[in-house]
């Protein structure tokens, strides 16, 4: 794995304008290639979509970014990806620290079997926060974010797992969000969600974009549409075409591009 270069001391390193730059990244399950020389660059505080069918490699190249593919026996790596100036699959890279600053939220809502209250306190626990006045604070603040505090408020001691199923998926951003994180990977969260609870959680996105970096993986190409700033086309791990989502959808340049959203494969 190619590392960057370290600054020198009176050096500052220069970072480019988006937040993760993938380059030339191919992704290994043992003997099968999954991704194939994958180059891409995400900008900071928009929404991005990956689309293609089922098995092109989107929720691969996902988890390459918060190295979530690590936990994957036979799993082999080469290229890059810069997340934040640092090539992530560079040495000494702290796993937890990375993950606190690049989250997952996962097809089905996941919360701990724990209180509203514990979810929430659990991550800053982890890293180190445990002050129950900043703990309390930071609880309003998440839960706010996801607009998620007025309903709970009074119930911060019950189980999470009491809460409806599009709640549970709010109050699992809303953990990833009392960690502070960079950026939010949003792997199907609507999958599960039926079309009333699908729509509040796409106006959560719209509005956790102007504080956070957020690509989403989705199989319904009018989500894509409706939600993200640009979007990516991925066809048998390759990404073949990668932009603004409006081009993407009404003027793309790869015949394939074309076929996938006019419903001639999928």
């Amino acid at each position: 794995m190619t590392t960057s270069p370290a600054a020198s001391d009176n050096q500052v390193p220069v970072c480019p304008l988006e937040i993760i730059t993938i380059r030339r990244l191919n992704l290994y399950y043992g003997a099968f290639r999954a991704l194939i020389d994958v180059d891409a660059a995400f900008k900071s505080r928009t929404i991005t979509a990956l689309i293609g069918p089922s098995g092109c490699g989107k929720s691969t190249l996902l988890r390459t970014l918060n190295r979530m593919n690590d936990l994957i026996e036979g799993v082999r790596i080469t290229g890059e990806v810069i997340v934040m100036c640092e090539d992530i699959y560079g040495s000494g890279i702290n796993l937890t620290q990375l993950r606190k600053k690049v989250g997952m939220v996962f097809q089905r809502p996941n919360p701990f079997p724990l209180s509203i209250y514990d979810n929430i306190a659990y991550g800053p626990r982890l890293h180190g926060r445990p002050r129950r006045t900043e703990l309390e604070g930071l609880m309003q603040r998440s839960l706010a974010a996801v607009q998620l505090w007025d309903e709970v408020k009074d119930r911060l001691h019950v189980s999470a797992l009491s809460l409806t199923e599009e709640q549970q998926q709010r109050l699992c951003i809303a953990r990833l969000l009392a960690v502070e994180p960079e950026i939010l990977l949003m792997d199907e969260p609507c999958s599960a969600l039926d079309p009333l609870a699908t729509l509040r959680i796409e106006e959560l996105m719209r509005e956790l974009k102007k504080n956070y970096t957020i690509i989403i993986v989705t199989h319904n190409m009018q989500q894509a549409a409706r939600v993200s700033d640009e979007t990516g086309f991925m066809l048998l791990g390759e990404l073949i075409e990668f932009g603004e989502t409006g081009r993407i959808f009404t003027r793309p340049q790869d015949t394939r591009t074309e076929d996938y959203i006019t419903g001639k494969y999928g």
